[in-house]
């Protein structure tokens, strides 16, 4: 038995998006018209549009289709607090707005919008998160091709359960939201989050189209801080790896001093300026290393024990006759 047709938000992190804005709002409110005239969603649907802290007119653009436009709906934060942040004030403002299911999606629209209706008759017939998941990645660099698969493939070696050319283009229902409402940690990397929680998922390929306004927000110091931010957030792996070559480079160092004492005692004089050099370096740059993962890990532990609000929401434009209320402080 299918569901029937849900209170739909599309929630769309915006960052600086002011030559894309206009295109992308035009063909979020076209893609709502035509799926309500599939009677796919409801009428009351609409496009959540969370202001990360921009710079540029975004913010104005998003009130002056507010005033013409009752559907269109927004959230500006106070300051810049990320993708993952932003992506997350959206689904919690849409849960409280009484949205059956959200479907976040970048303001580039590099993400296909063509592929909504078939998340929304996957969600028809019982999932309750459905992937976008990308057919290939031609429109990509051969060296972003090339690190993409070796991050996944990392991943995949650490057993986070990633779900591959997987990005943050997702249909997401109320009972996945009322769940998400009772996770407080800080460091947020919701593409390792969601396959964990262990609700019905679907997929639905798409082809990832080129950016048609605007600059990428991620450039290479962003994508490598971003994957580290998932590696830490998913997995304690790198500590029992740091501990697990501590222990092995123990055993090489008594081995190699078992080999010293040995010729020590048959006389045998070894010149050992470079041999202790080499080892002093190389244990020494080993042991750094573990503590830098240590240190990665406690930042984390002293992040989420100071407990700040991920976000701060300045203003909220929502529909006259909606009591929303900002998100909770401790979000």
């Amino acid at each position: 038995m299918s569901r029937p047709a849900p209170l739909l938000a599309l929630v769309v992190p915006c960052c600086n998006e002011e030559a894309a804005l206009p295109g992308t709002m035009d063909a979020l409110a076209d893609v709502l018209a035509a799926c309500k005239a599939q009677g796919l969603i409801q009428e009351g649907s609409y496009a959540l549009y969370v202001d990360d802290g921009s710079t540029d007119r975004t913010w104005e653009l998003l009130e002056q289709r507010h005033a013409a436009d009752p559907f269109c709906r927004a959230v500006k934060f106070a300051a810049n607090a990320g993708h993952q942040n932003a992506v997350w004030a959206g689904m919690l403002t849409a849960r409280q707005g009484g949205a059956d299911c959200i479907i976040s999606l970048d303001a580039d629209l590099q993400d296909d919008i063509a592929a909504i209706p078939e998340m929304l008759g996957q969600y028809a017939q019982g999932c309750e998160i459905v992937y976008g998941v990308r057919h290939d990645r031609s429109t990509d660099t051969p060296f972003k091709r090339r690190t993409a698969q070796m991050f996944y493939a990392f991943m995949r070696w650490l057993r986070i359960p990633l779900i591959p050319d997987h990005a943050d283009y997702r249909l997401v229902s109320r009972p996945v939201l009322e769940v998400l409402d009772g996770i407080r940690e800080q460091g947020l990397f919701l593409r390792g989050l969601f396959p964990t929680l262990g609700f019905k998922s679907g997929k639905v390929c798409y082809e990832r189209r080129s950016r048609s306004a605007g600059q990428s927000k991620y450039p290479l110091r962003k994508m490598l801080s971003f994957a580290w931010q998932g590696i830490t957030a998913c997995s304690a792996a790198p500590l029992r790896l740091s501990g697990l070559m501590s222990f092995l480079l123990m055993l090489l160092a008594m081995g190699y001093s078992g080999v010293a004492l040995f010729k020590y005692a048959q006389g045998e004089t070894i010149p050992g300026w470079t041999s202790l050099m080499l080892v002093v370096l190389f244990l020494g740059s080993v042991q750094l290393l573990c503590l830098a993962l240590l240190g990665e890990y406690l930042a984390k532990i002293f992040g989420e024990v100071k407990n700040r609000p991920r976000y701060i929401v300045e203003k909220i434009l929502s529909r006259p006759d909606e009591n929303c209320e900002s998100p909770p402080r401790e979000h």
